[in-house]
């Protein structure tokens, strides 16, 4: 006998870390842990600690040269990152 209402596995996980309310500390933790991925190793060797609070992401940016730069490439940094994790999980940067 075959069952007829049966669902791909990603798709039953994704809607229980829904239900459960984790899949935005997920994608939170996804971004964050991508920073070094799409920055390069150039940036991240001046980056301190990152966080992500109210949809924002901060950034602790050791050089003011690369903080004004970073500044100047927000919009598209954000598009980066979001597109990296594949969800709609910041919409700011702030450097400090």
């Amino acid at each position: 006998m075959r069952k007829t209402n049966s669902e791909h596995i990603s798709t039953v996980i994704r809607q229980f870390l829904r239900e459960e309310g984790l899949e935005t500390p997920l994608n939170q933790h996804r971004l964050i842990d991508s920073w070094a991925e799409v920055m390069g190793q150039g940036i991240v060797r001046y980056t301190g600690n990152i966080f992500i609070k109210n949809q924002t992401l901060f950034v602790q940016i050791k050089s003011s040269v690369l903080k004004q730069d970073l500044m100047m490439a927000r919009t598209s940094l954000v598009r980066r990152l979001n597109d990296h994790v594949g969800a709609l999980v910041i919409t700011d940067i702030q450097f400090y």
